[in-house]
């Protein structure tokens, strides 16, 4: 919904841009997991979310009338995923890459899950779920809930633990939705 009211407005007000750039390094992230394991799942299902993220990236820089700040930060995220890419590959040993690379990719998912938690405050405070997107709350619970599944299928606690948080947080999120509903909302 971000990309179609960029492209329909041009324009990114009211639009973060962290969050595009912070699931496109957690995509770049995983993907480089699956391709360690060779699991084809992690490695498709990565691939198109960076790209997509890369396309939301890009959309974003082209109608930002700021395009200095939204640039340097792009341009950090390359170099810490050079830097990530060169750590794994000439200073990790590859008995324990793999091993690492998940426990990255987990604290990184624990954290971008985490996040929204960070507006639980203002919800309360102003007793307005305004501030949240009903969407994505549905969304996290799926894709959080599928990897859960996916994971321990697979046995594989990297992929399942850091998921655990994105079910929690989205409950969270559904309950603070059936406490304010949207005819309470009321201007921060």
């Amino acid at each position: 919904s971000d990309l179609r009211q960029m492209l329909a407005t041009k324009s990114v007000e009211n639009i973060q841009f962290l969050p595009f750039l912070t699931t496109d390094a957690n995509n770049l992230s995983w993907l480089g997991y699956g391709c360690l394991k060779g699991d084809g799942t992690v490695v498709t299902v990565n691939a198109i979310g960076a790209a997509l993220q890369t396309l939301y990236i890009l959309v974003y820089l082209y109608y930002s009338p700021a395009k200095r700040p939204v640039l340097l930060q792009v341009l950090l995220l390359l170099a810490v995923v050079v830097t990530g890419y060169g750590y794994f590959t000439v200073l990790v040993d590859s008995g324990t890459r793999l091993t690492q690379l998940g426990l990255f990719c987990s604290v990184f998912t624990i954290s971008m899950y985490l996040s929204p938690l960070a507006d639980l405050a203002k919800v309360v405070r102003s007793k307005s779920t305004r501030c949240l997107s009903f969407p994505l709350t549905v969304t996290t619970l799926v894709a959080s809930s599928s990897w859960t599944l996916y994971g321990l299928q697979l046995h594989d606690l990297y992929i399942t633990v850091p998921n655990v948080p994105g079910i929690v947080t989205s409950l969270v999120r559904f309950w603070l939705f059936q406490q304010y509903r949207p005819e309470q909302d009321k201007p921060y």
